[in-house]
C-alpha cells in the first residue's frame, strides 16, 4: 500500500510540477496566482510522502511539520487565488490582514511545538507489518484545523456566491473548481474522522489544484468534474463498488465490472457473487479491512478487501465504498522471496541461517523431547564433480536431500548448511542407527549410465537442555566426524566427552603458546646424525615443550593442534631462530656441523619462508649450507609451481634442501624430477611395515642408487640396531639417524654426547686398524 500511494503521490507531484512550469510561463495575469497554488501543493504532498515511507519517529515528525505548515501556505494561496479568479478586489479586502495574522500565528505556534508539544505528537502503529508514525492532534493542531477550515470555508463561500452570480454558461468554470474543493474537503474529512493512516485525501487536494490550473489557464466550457472523478475511480487497479445507505450497489468502476462479470448498468447484480466469495459485507465495524485467500479453479488467489463508510453531519450513514484488490501476484512474489531467503535453491531444504533458527524453535516447542543434532558431510565430493561433472554432482546433492526428507516426522528439521554438508535435528527415538548405517553403506547415485557410491559421514551430538547456540551443537557434531578414519565402513559417530576434552585441550595449549615461547618453555632438542664412519656430523632440531605444570609434553599432544590452527608457524620460526643461534655458537667454537629444521605446509601460507630464513642467517652470520631445510611431500600438494620457486630460491641462496619420508607418499617420484632436492630421507619404518623384507630391501637399495645417480645424498632415519646401520652402510647410504645412536636431547647434553661419541668411534676405528 505504501509503495502504491508513494507512486501515486510521486506521479501527482510530477504533474503538478509540469503544470507549475506551464503556469509560470503563462502570459495570463492569473498565471502567477495559479503558480502560487501549485507551489503550495508540493510541501504537504512531500510531507505526506515522508510520513508514509518513514519508519523513524524524527523523520515522520518532520513530515508532519512540512504537511501542516504547507497546508497553511496552501490555504493562503487558495484564498488569494479565489480573489483574483472570482474578480474580487484584493486591495480593498477586509479579511486579508486577519487571515495573514491567523496563518502567521499558526506557523509560529508550530515553531514552538518542539518545545511546548502543544500542537501534536506522533505515535507508532503497524501498517502492513511495518512501523508507521501517525500524527496525534493536540490543542494546537485543533486550532490549526479551525483556522485552515475557516479559511477554506471562506474560499468555498466565495466560489458559491460567484457561481450563483454568474451566468449559467460561465458558472461551470466556478462550479467545477468548487466541486473539486468540496470533494477534497470530504476526502480530508474522512481521513481526519476515521484516522486512516495514510492521508489519501491529498490526492483529492492535488486534483483540486490541477483543476485550478485547468480551469484557470486551459478552461473549456464543458462539465468535466464528474468525468474526472469517474475516470480517476475507473482507472484504479482495484475493484471499487459504491454502496448507498440501503446496501445497494449503485456504481462500480471498470475493474469491478470485469471482476463481477456484470453489465454496465446492473451493478447490484454483483452483490450476491461478492457475498458468496467473501461472506457478509455489512459488518458490525463501520470501517474494516481484511485479507482473503480463496481457491479458484484449484489455484489460491489473495484479495485485500476494504470497506469505508461515509456519514453525514448527523452521524447518519450516507453510503460506503467497497474496495477489492487482487494482490495474488504480489503475495506470490512475496512468498517466493521469503522462500528463497530461507531455503536452498538447489535442494529446497532450509538454508543454514533459517535451519539454525528453526532448530532453536523446535527444541523450545518440544521441551520433553530428547533431540539429536546431526552433521552430514559428503566425503571427497570434489572428486564427484571432477570425474562425473557438475550436473551429476548437483543431481547427487538432490538425491541426498531427498534421502534426508524421507519418512521424517513433523518434529524433524533439516537443511543444507553448505555445498556438500547438511544438518538435521531429529528426536532421539526416531534415529535408527542400524537402519541409517545400512542405508549409508548402500547409498548409490545413478543417473543414466553414471553410477557412483557417495560416502556420507554423520556426526551426532545429543542436545542438552542447557545448550543455547545451535551453531555450537553443529560444531561439536562436525568435530565428531573428524575422528572417523575409514571413509567407507564407518559412517556414524557420536560426539563424546573425550572429544570435548580434546577441544578444551587444544584451546588451552593454543592460548598458552605465546607465553610458552616467551618463557622458553619450548626448547630445541637435537637428535644426532652420523656419517658412514659413525661420526656425528649434524643433528635434526626437534621441538619439545617443558611445561611448568605438566612437565615434559609429548610432541604428539601439541604439534598436530598447531598444525591444524596455524600456530605451527610461530613454533617453526622459533625453531629456525634457535637453530641459527646454535649454529652461530658452533661456528664460534670451530665445530663443523649442520642442523636440519622442519618446514610445515602452513608456513608457506602465513609467512615468507625464504625471507625469514635469509634474515636469520644474515642476523647470526652463519653459512646457509649448515642450516638444512627439511620438507615433506605434503608441502608440494598445493601450488606446486610456487613451492618449486621457493625451494629453488632457498637452494640458490646456499641452503641444503632435504625431502623427508621419501617414498611414503603418492607422487614423490613424479615430483623428484623437478624438485631442487639435495638429500633424500628414508624412514626405517618403510622396512618394518612389510612382511617381505627382501622386496623392501630391494626398493631401499634402488632408492639409494637413485639418489646417488641424481647426485643427491641419502639419510636414513629410525636406525635402531647395529645390523641396520651396517646393512644401510653397505647399500650406500650416506647419513644415519636413530635411537641406535641417540635419542633427541637438549643442546647441553648434545655437546657432551658428540665429544664422547666421536671419541669412542675414533678409538674403535683405531682398535680395528
Amino acid at each position: 500500500m505504501r509503495l502504491k500511494y508513494s507512486i501515486i503521490f510521486g506521479i501527482l507531484t510530477l504533474i503538478i510540477v509540469a503544470c507549475l512550469i506551464i503556469a509560470h510561463r503563462s502570459r495570463k495575469a492569473i498565471g502567477a496566482y495559479v503558480s502560487l497554488v501549485l507551489v503550495s501543493l508540493i510541501p504537504p504532498i512531500i510531507g505526506n510522502l515522508v510520513i508514509m515511507n518513514s519508519e523513524e519517529e524524527l523523520l515522520s515528525t518532520v513530515g508532519c511539520y512540512l504537511y501542516s505548515i504547507g497546508m497553511d501556505l496552501l490555504l493562503f494561496s487558495l484564498f488569494r487565488f479565489s480573489y483574483e479568479y472570482c474578480d474580487l478586489d484584493w486591495k480593498k479586502s477586509k479579511w486579508k490582514i486577519l487571515i495573514c495574522v491567523l496563518l502567521a500565528a499558526d506557523a509560529l505556534q508550530y515553531a514552538f511545538n518542539p518545545f511546548l508539544h502543544q500542537a501534536f505528537t506522533v505515535r507508532c502503529i503497524q501498517v502492513e507489518g511495518l512501523d508507521y508514525y501517525q500524527m496525534v492532534p493536540l490543542l494546537g493542531q485543533t486550532i490549526h484545523r479551525i483556522i485552515d477550515y475557516s479559511i477554506f470555508a471562506a474560499v468555498i463561500i466565495i466560489f458559491v456566491v460567484k457561481t450563483k452570480q454568474s451566468a449559467k454558461v460561465y458558472s461551470e468554470r466556478y462550479l467545477s473548481i468548487l466541486g473539486c474543493l468540496l470533494v477534497s474537503a470530504l476526502w480530508q474529512f474522512i481521513f481526519v474522522v476515521f484516522r486512516i493512516p495514510i492521508d489519501r485525501s491529498m490526492i483529492g487536494i492535488g486534483i483540486a489544484g490541477l483543476a485550478v490550473f485547468f480551469f484557470s489557464l486551459c478552461y473549456r466550457p464543458l462539465r468535466v468534474l464528474d468525468r474526472i472523478l469517474a475516470d480517476m475511480a475507473s482507472g484504479m487497479p482495484q475493484a471499487m463498488y459504491f454502496i448507498d445507505a440501503f446496501g445497494k450497489i449503485i456504481w462500480a468502476n471498470d475493474t469491478a465490472i470485469k471482476f463481477s462479470n456484470i453489465k454496465d448498468d446492473e451493478f447490484d447484480e454483483a452483490k450476491e457473487g461478492l457475498i458468496a466469495k467473501f461472506g457478509e459485507l455489512e459488518r458490525d465495524m463501520e470501517d474494516w479491512e481484511e485479507q482473503f485467500v480463496i481457491k479458484e479453479d484449484g489455484v489460491k488467489r489473495y484479495y485485500a478487501v476494504e470497506m469505508h463508510t461515509v456519514k453525514d453531519d448527523a452521524n447518519g450513514v450516507t453510503g460506503s465504498l467497497l474496495s477489492i484488490r487482487d494482490n495474488t501476484g504480489e503475495r506470490r512474489s512475496f512468498e517466493e522471496e521469503k522462500f528463497n531467503a530461507t531455503h536452498d535453491g538447489l535442494t529446497g531444504l532450509y538454508n543454514k541461517d533459517y535451519l539454525y533458527n528453526r532448530i532453536q524453535e523446535k527444541i523450545i516447542s518440544y521441551p520433553d523431547t530428547q533431540y539429536l543434532v546431526l552433521f552430514l558431510d559428503v566425503k571427497n565430493f570434489k572428486i564427484v564433480n571432477d570425474v562425473f561433472g557438475m550436473e551429476f554432482g548437483d543431481y547427487s546433492i538432490k538425491c541426498i536431500a531427498e534421502w534426508i526428507r524421507k519418512d521424517r516426522s513433523d518434529k524433524c528439521v533439516y537443511g543444507r548448511i553448505a555445498g556438500d554438508t547438511f544438518g538435521m535435528c531429529i528426536p532421539k527415538d526416531e534415529f535408527d542407527i542400524e537402519k541409517t548405517e545400512k542405508e549409508l553403506s548402500e547409498f548409490i547415485v545413478q543417473e543414466g549410465s553414471k553410477i557412483h557410491h557417495i560416502p556420507i559421514h554423520i556426526g551426532v551430538y545429543e542436545v542438552n537442555k542447557e545448550d543455547a547456540e545451535v551453531s555450537v551443537m553443529f560444531d561439536r557434531a562436525h568435530l565428531a566426524i573428524t575422528s572417523i578414519k575409514d571413509d567407507y565402513h564407518e559412517h556414524i559417530i557420536f560426539y563424546d566427552n573425550e572429544m570435548r576434552e580434546k577441544v578444551l585441550w587444544d584451546q588451552e595449549i593454543s592460548a598458552q603458546l605465546p607465553k610458552a615461547l616467551e618463557d622458553k618453555e619450548l626448547r630445541p632438542y637435537l637428535q644426532p646424525i652420523v656419517n658412514t664412519e659413525g661420526r656425528v656430523v649434524g643433528a635434526e632440531a626437534l621441538v619439545r615443550w617443558i611445561h611448568p605444570e605438566k612437565g615434559f609434553m609429548n610432541p604428539g599432544s601439541f604439534i598436530p593442534v598447531f598444525e591444524k590452527n596455524g600456530l605451527i608457524v610461530e613454533v617453526d620460526k622459533f625453531m629456525w631462530r634457535s637453530a641459527c643461534e646454535i649454529l652461530a655458537k658452533w661456528q664460534a667454537e670451530g665445530k663443523d656441523m649442520f642442523l636440519s629444521v622442519n618446514i610445515s605446509p602452513k608456513d608457506f601460507y602465513f609467512t615468507d619462508v625464504t625471507g625469514v630464513l635469509k634474515e636469520y642467517v644474515k642476523e647470526f652470520k652463519i653459512d646457509p649450507s649448515k642450516l638444512r631445510i627439511e620438507i615433506t611431500e605434503t608441502v608440494m600438494m598445493s601450488d606446486i609451481t610456487g613451492r618449486m620457486e621457493t625451494l629453488k630460491d632457498l637452494k640458490n641462496s646456499g641452503f641444503i634442501v632435504e625431502m623427508d619420508d621419501f617414498g611414503s607418499g603418492y607422487s614423490s617420484l613424479n615430483l623428484l624430477k623437478d624438485m631442487p632436492v639435495d638429500v633424500l630421507k628414508i624412514d626405517m619404518m618403510f622396512l618394518s611395515a612389510t612382511d617381505d623384507e627382501l622386496k623392501a630391501l630391494t626398493i631401499v637399495k634402488n632408492i639409494l642408487n637413485l639418489s646417488s645417480s641424481l647426485e643427491m645424498s641419502s639419510l636414513t632415519e629410525g636406525v635402531e640396531t647395529q645390523n641396520q646401520f651396517r646393512m644401510l652402510n653397505e647399500l650406500g647410504c650416506n647419513l644415519f639417524q636413530g635411537f641406535y645412536f641417540a635419542k633427541p636431547m637438549p643442546i647441553e647434553e648434545f655437546d657432551e654426547f658428540c665429544e664422547k661419541f666421536n671419541s669412542a668411534r675414533a678409538n674403535m676405528q683405531n682398535t680395528e686398524t
